[in-house]
């Protein structure tokens, strides 16, 4: 599925969106949990409900722009990110005694726990930093960190070569040690 089928003209946007999402749903549905595993979450529903809200996220986007299923899982670990930092954030308002909206589902059990939140908000803030540091290292540690995208998957997605790749990730997970001072940045660094 890189190209080929991405572009039909017949089809609407919300169609087209829905037949993406499908052709690589297994995968995702294996990415959510591996994500729901980092932050101490292991619960299939939750794992579920969370890949729902990335394709809710994902909605957002112009279907007929994706280039190939490595853009959209590009597209899709961006999405990701950013409902788990949504709900790291409000779970570490709700302990800090702020309102909070309703959420579609229950962000206390999204991230277990609020070390693992305060962990997941460190993380994204040393990451914002970094990409305006380097944008692309930032999109590396996006694709390979919370895509869980391979090397040769996340070269394709920016157009660098894989070589790239290894040096901007060493070079970002090395920083990013830095910055946090914890070896959970670590996890997964020679992959």
């Amino acid at each position: 599925m890189e190209s080929k089928g991405l572009h039909p003209e017949e089809k609407g946007q919300d169609d087209l969106l829905n037949r993406l999402f499908d052709q690589i749903y297994d995968e995702l549905y294996s990415l959510a949990q591996d994500q729901r595993a980092r932050w101490r979450g292991m619960d299939t529903l939750n794992t579920t409900a969370l890949l729902h809200e990335t394709y809710l996220k994902l909605k957002k986007h112009n279907p007929a722009q994706i280039e190939s299923r490595r853009h959209f899982m590009g597209l899709a670990s961006k999405a990701m990110r950013h409902v788990l930092i949504n709900y790291a954030e409000k779970r570490l308002a709700l302990k800090r005694g702020g309102g909070s909206q309703a959420a579609s589902f229950d962000e206390a059990s999204l991230i277990a726990d609020d070390a693992a939140a305060e962990e997941l908000i460190n993380l994204h803030q040393a990451l914002e930093k970094l990409e305006k540091m380097n944008n692309r290292q930032g999109r590396v540690v996006e694709c390979r960190f919370f895509g869980g995208m391979s090397v040769a998957d996340t070269a394709f997605s920016l157009n660098v070569s894989e070589a790239t790749v290894k040096r901007d990730w060493q070079a970002a997970c090395d920083w990013l040690y830095t910055q946090l001072g914890d070896a959970s940045t670590n996890r997964g660094r020679e992959s």
